[in-house]
């Protein structure tokens, strides 16, 4: 099956039990496990539970292979690994939460807007975070929060 043949499959799937904010991102450039991520909202355990398994069960009518799918049980989060392309079905809170298209958002070419922690290996090889940029604000918080801990005067 083509890439292009199981979109097309997985987008009509999502659709026909209303899956709500489907988004398609080309992830070629950023991973080479996979070629696309597709996320869409459910609003409720047995609506993504729902959607799944139409996903799964269409995309194997048409000839794709289903090689796994993890957190039916609770059903907030589902990922449906069919290969090239890796399907999110997730609860709206959830998704609002983890804000993939966030962390994904050199696919769809999105500059950040906030600043994100780095990771990067120190001489070692082990991970060490770099520090988060402080905003302006964080940052007035911080140097009243010092004054008031170290003279109680002048809280």
């Amino acid at each position: 099956m083509t890439l292009a043949k199981l979109v097309k499959t997985i987008v009509a799937a999502l659709e026909e039990i209303k899956a709500r904010d489907v988004e398609v991102l080309d992830v070629r450039k950023i991973t080479t496990l996979f070629d696309r991520m597709i996320i869409a909202s459910g609003e409720s355990n047995r609506q993504t539970r729902a959607i799944a398994n139409n996903v799964a069960e269409k995309v194997k009518a048409a000839g794709g292979a289903v090689y796994g799918i993890e957190g039916e049980q609770t059903g907030e989060w589902i990922l449906v690994d069919l290969g090239d392309v890796l399907v999110h079905v997730m609860q709206t809170a959830v998704r609002a939460h983890y804000n993939l298209e966030e962390l994904w958002a050199e696919a769809k070419n999105i500059k950040r807007t906030t600043p994100v922690a780095v990771t990067a290996k120190t001489d070692t090889g082990s991970p060490a975070a770099k520090p988060r940029k402080t905003s302006a604000r964080a940052a007035s918080t911080v140097k009243k929060n010092k004054v008031s801990k170290s003279d109680p005067d002048k809280a």
